[in-house]
C-alpha cells in the first residue's frame, strides 16, 4: 500500500468516524429535545404529537409556542389581586345555583380577566390554549372541556350536568392562574 492509498485511507476513516460522532450527537440532542418538551409540557406534549402526527412537527410546534410565551411579561397576581378575584370566583359559584348558563359565562369573562392581568394577551381561543399550555400544561385541557361546553351552551344545547362540568373545569385553571407564580418573576428555568 503506497502511501497516496494511506493517506486517503485515514482521511476516510476519520470522515466517517467524524460523521458517526455527528450522528450520534445529532441523535443525543433530539432525545434530549424530546425529554424537555415532554417534561415541561406534560399531556400537552401528547397531544400536540396526536394533532400533528409527527412528533418532529409537534415539537417544532411547542418550540414555537414556548418562544411566544416567553416574549410576555407574566407576573404573577398581588395579594390583593388574588383575594379580590377569589371573591369574584366565589360570587360566580354562588350564581351557578340560580343561573348556571350565566354563571359559566361569567366564569369564562373571569378566566380572561386573570389570565389578562398575568400578561397573557385574550381574543382568539385557540390562541390563548396554546399560550396558557406553556406555564399551565396540567389544566389547559379544562379550560378546552370548558369553553366548549360553554360554546354548546350558546346555543342552549347543554344539561345542568355539562354546565356543572365547565364549572370545574374553569376552576381548575383559574386556581392555577392565581396560584401559580411565574417561571421568570421566580427567577426558574434560566
Amino acid at each position: 500500500m503506497n502511501l497516496s492509498n494511506l493517506s486517503q485511507l485515514t482521511v476516510a476513516l476519520i470522515a466517517g468516524i467524524v460523521l458517526a460522532v455527528g450522528f450520534a450527537l445529532w441523535m443525543y440532542l433530539q432525545k434530549r429535545r424530546t425529554q424537555n418538551l415532554r417534561a415541561k409540557f406534560g399531556p400537552e406534549y401528547d397531544k400536540a404529537v396526536g394533532e400533528h402526527r409527527d412528533r418532529s412537527h409537534a415539537e417544532s410546534e411547542l418550540d414555537k409556542r414556548a418562544n411566544r410565551v416567553a416574549k410576555f411579561h407574566i407576573q404573577p397576581l398581588t395579594d390583593d389581586e388574588r383575594s379580590r378575584y377569589g371573591e369574584d370566583w366565589r360570587r360566580e359559584q354562588s350564581l351557578f345555583v340560580d343561573d348556571p348558563r350565566a354563571a359559566v359565562n361569567h366564569a369564562d369573562g373571569l378566566v380572561q380577566d386573570v389570565m389578562h392581568q398575568r400578561g397573557y394577551p385574550v381574543g382568539d381561543f385557540d390562541q390563548n390554549a396554546a399560550d396558557l399550555s406553556v406555564d399551565h400544561p396540567l389544566v389547559v385541557e379544562n379550560y378546552r372541556v370548558a369553553h366548549g361546553i360553554a360554546l354548546r351552551e350558546s346555543q342552549a344545547s347543554g344539561t345542568t350536568e355539562d354546565l356543572r362540568k365547565a364549572m370545574i373545569s374553569y376552576h381548575a385553571l383559574f386556581d392555577d392562574l392565581l396560584a401559580q407564580t411565574s417561571e421568570k418573576a421566580a427567577g426558574v428555568g434560566k
